[in-house]
């Protein structure tokens, strides 16, 4: 299994939709200090399902959406989706492609599972049921 694809658009610092490719090989993310390197981090461990505040550098979820700057307003959601290579079938699916997306609002959190272009049940099953990315599990991020 390997990460193929994060989006974040809306998480901490990520006010417009940001796109990560992760090539085969070694992805860097590097840049000065206060950049947002460990909200890359954060996005990755909060859409695999962390729901502890500390994990994730927040005093309360809420915190995890843009709360704005001077020069721009605060939105009103955060999204990561995270695209998963299943080429190995490391997850229980017959796709060889699976994005995980999350989305919260100051109201509400939204899980989204899906393969290729259309959502699956199968996928959605399959996906919280491996350990690897459940809700709580603590994911290795190298």
């Amino acid at each position: 299994m390997q990460l193929s694809k994060l989006e974040i658009k809306g998480f901490k610092s990520f006010a417009d939709k940001v796109i990560i490719n992760f090539d085969e090989g070694i992805t860097g993310i590097v840049g000065p200090n206060g950049c947002g390197k460990s909200n890359v981090v954060d996005s990755i461990r909060w859409v695999l399902g962390e729901q502890k505040t500390s994990a994730l550098r927040s005093e309360k979820m809420e915190n995890i959406i843009f709360n704005g700057t001077n020069n721009r307003a605060p939105l009103q959601l955060a999204e990561v989706s995270l695209t998963i290579n299943n080429t190995k079938n490391i997850l229980p699916t017959e796709y060889s492609q699976v994005t995980i997306t999350r989305g919260s609002s100051p109201s509400r959190t939204i899980r989204r599972f899906s393969t290729g272009n259309t959502a699956a049940r199968n996928a959605e099953h399959s996906a919280t049921s491996n350990p690897e990315i459940r809700p709580g599990s603590k994911p290795a991020i190298i």
